[in-house]
């Protein structure tokens, strides 16, 4: 029915009343959503389709698709007033109110679909209440914006509506984790989710062009403008984020940042009256086309984004060249030409970084590599720190765009009063006897944390929970907000025993009620001073206050304070290292289809508990599956007994390095 491999692993769960899309950027979400929402309109009894998108610019991926001429049963149509991200005006609070009144009247409608932001359903949800949805799909594009935290207005309102229990949602995200030590939803609510994944691996082995992504660091010295026009290549479809105002590489003037951008390209030869797009003659004669996502001027900027999302431009290679932006065409941007994806300054959010890349990742005519390239201000740090950093990055980018979760914290527990470890840091004061103290190696970006009267787990399964699984029971733990006011994170004061030993201790054995009570103690303590060391982590790490222009560090800060848990992965992803400017520059080995899949295997290794001989025999069975299908068994295999066999290969494979090196 015109559907891709991932399309129709969603779509054999349309039928699920609460459904979660993991799919890297590009994939295909926003079509699979179509295919899901038009059986649950004419299938399934449902009245109406709500797609909730966090920005206006987004809103162009679902607009209308003759699906039927690939095969599907039916064409995909949004009527132009209820596609709501074309309303003019910025889409700031004033704003999003007054479309309220839109998405009542919708409500109202016999029309079936509608498109609008998070903050108007927001806005929505709170003057119509919950109970208008019954019956209908809440499609929510970027999932990871929502939170379990009820600070966060969407996340609560999807905890009231999923509470009701009369409405469908599909979730979908390239990212699902947020970085900021929130869960996106609660254990209780997440477990009502039937889950499709789909990994980066599994797109570039389904593109019919796109078979690779580059990545580079490259570091400079003096004025990032002075070194851009080295990286930025006016002959690639390039989107161009230009640094954050507080950031090192920023000159504080944005607007003067993309004047010299299109000075140093070229000739400037005016503005199209239609698109709003510059026009620059560059060197060789050719007249190239700057799309300038910057300017504060609401006019001008709309018209922008108007041309940008035209429709009729979708497949037209030749509409427009370069994209200057700094907040947006991040998340959801839909320009499948784009070729390179270059960020001025350090991203510390590892999710803002797979959006990024995300937006040149498409699959599209001639383009069989893309790239992402981070031009940074030379690190305060010797060139084999800053390596081992990047490194680390990669692999995390990498396991990312493999749909695996890497930012849940690693802890070192002790008990009190056990004395400082060699190389660890305690902040101010340093090491205090008879007090709970952290630390942070800032060479390995380990941390270290002691706890009174530590109890240790008694069983495989809870050593595991301990290991794998804190951040379930953190969530349930860090919904009540109550607790956070009282001063949990207060590092001063003793943590209140009746928020540790009572709540905390409730939510352990409501969720591990087979456990004995010593492995429910054991991880009732790891959770709270999981909660302590994250705060604490996030305070050793920052260094000085933002915009610090003294040294440069926010990349080995940046890349402690996620605290992957990479480090751990032995692979090397650097290709090499040239000279840059009066720097130097970190490439990458080229993310290709065989590069990903060995990320995956070493990850599976890794992940896997086997026994010797049980890994042996998997191997003798993976042999014999390669007999009779002419290939070793795929660790990203649907089937379970293939991947198992594939985990076996990889897990003896990894035994025999680590024996090999000693």
């Amino acid at each position: 029915m015109g559907m891709r491999v991932m399309q129709e692993r969603a779509y054999a769960r349309r039928g699920e009343q609460y459904l979660l899309i993991k799919s890297p950027p590009a994939s295909g979400k926003s079509r699979a959503l179509m295919f899901i929402a038009l059986d649950k309109l004419h299938n399934q009894d449902l009245k109406q389709a709500i797609i909730v998108v966090p920005e206006k610019s987004i809103g162009g991926s679902f607009a209308d698709e003759p699906l039927s001429q690939f095969g599907f049963w039916a064409d995909w149509t949004v009527k132009p007033q209820w596609n709501l991200c074309n309303a003019p005006g910025i889409d700031e609070a004033r704003v999003a109110k007054s479309k309220v009144k839109a998405v009542g009247e919708f409500l109202a409608s016999e029309d079936r679909v509608l498109v609008c932001t998070h903050a108007t359903f927001r806005f929505a949800v709170e003057d119509l209440g919950v109970e208008a949805f019954d019956d209908r799909l809440i499609a929510v594009d970027e999932f990871h914006h929502v939170s379990a935290n009820p600070d966060n207005v969407l996340g609560r309102q999807l905890g009231e509506l999923i509470a009701r229990d009369k409405a469908h949602i599909v979730a979908m995200t390239g990212s699902y984790f947020r970085g900021d030590a929130e869960a996106v939803l609660s254990p209780g609510d997440e477990a009502k989710f039937e889950t499709v994944t789909y990994t980066y691996y599994e797109q570039l082995n389904g593109y019919e062009h796109l078979k690779a992504l580059d990545i580079g660091y490259f570091f400079y010295s003096g004025r990032y403008l002075d070194a851009i026009m080295k990286v930025l290549d006016p002959s690639r479809k390039t989107i161009v984020h230009i640094p954050h105002v507080a950031s090192r590489e920023s000159t504080k003037d944005k607007i003067k940042e993309v004047d010299e951008i299109m000075d140093a390209l070229g000739d400037w030869k005016g503005v199209d009256p239609v698109t709003g797009f510059h026009q620059i003659e560059i060197e060789g004669g050719r007249i190239i086309k700057v799309a300038d996502l910057v300017d504060d001027d609401p006019g001008k900027r709309e018209r922008v984004i108007t041309a940008l999302k035209d429709p009729a431009h979708r497949n037209d290679r030749d509409h427009v060249d370069i994209i200057l932006a700094l907040g947006m065409a991040k998340e959801g941007f839909d320009w499948i030409w784009c070729e390179h994806a270059l960020t001025v300054g350090y991203r510390s959010s590892l999710t803002e970084i797979i959006q990024i890349i995300g937006r040149a990742t498409r699959d599209a005519p001639g383009k069989e590599r893309a790239a992402f390239t981070n031009l940074i201000a030379e690190p305060d740090a010797a060139e084999s720190i800053v390596v081992d950093a990047i490194n680390d990055t990669l692999k995390a980018i990498a396991a990312s765009l493999l749909m695996e979760q890497v930012l849940a914290p690693r802890f070192e527990f002790t008990p009190k009063d056990t004395g400082p470890k060699e190389g660890f840091n305690y902040g101010e004061g340093g090491y205090q006897e008879g007090k709970g103290n952290v630390g942070v190696n800032e060479e390995t970006g380990q941390f270290h944390f002691e706890i009174k009267g530590l109890v240790t787990p008694e069983s495989p399964e809870a050593t595991r929970i301990c290991r794998e699984d804190l951040n379930e029971v953190i969530t349930a733990f860090v919904q009540d907000k109550t607790a956070l006011e009282r001063g949990l994170f207060d590092r001063d004061n003793t943590v209140p025993e009746e928020l540790t030993q009572l709540r905390m201790g409730k939510i352990v054995r409501d969720r591990y009620p087979d456990l004995s009570e010593t492995d429910q103690e054991a991880i009732r303590q790891h959770a709270i001073a999981a909660l302590n060391l994250t705060q604490e982590a996030k305070r050793l790490a920052g260094g000085g206050a933002e915009g610090d222009l003294k040294a440069n560090t926010a990349l080995i800060e940046g890349v402690r304070r996620i605290a992957m848990d990479v480090r751990d992965l032995d692979i090397d992803l650097i290709d090499r290292i040239n000279p840059f400017e009066a720097a130097y520059a970190v490439l990458a080995k080229s993310m290709s289809e065989g590069m990903l899949k060995q990320v995956a295997a070493t990850i599976a290794a890794k992940k896997v508990s086997l026994t010797i001989e049980e890994a042996r025999d998997l191997a003798r069975r993976a042999l014999k599956f390669k007999h009779e299908h002419g290939r070793l068994p795929e660790i990203t295999s649907q089937d379970p007994w293939e991947k198992r066999m594939a985990e076996g290969v990889a897990f003896l494979a990894r035994s025999r390095a680590q024996a090999a090196n000693g």
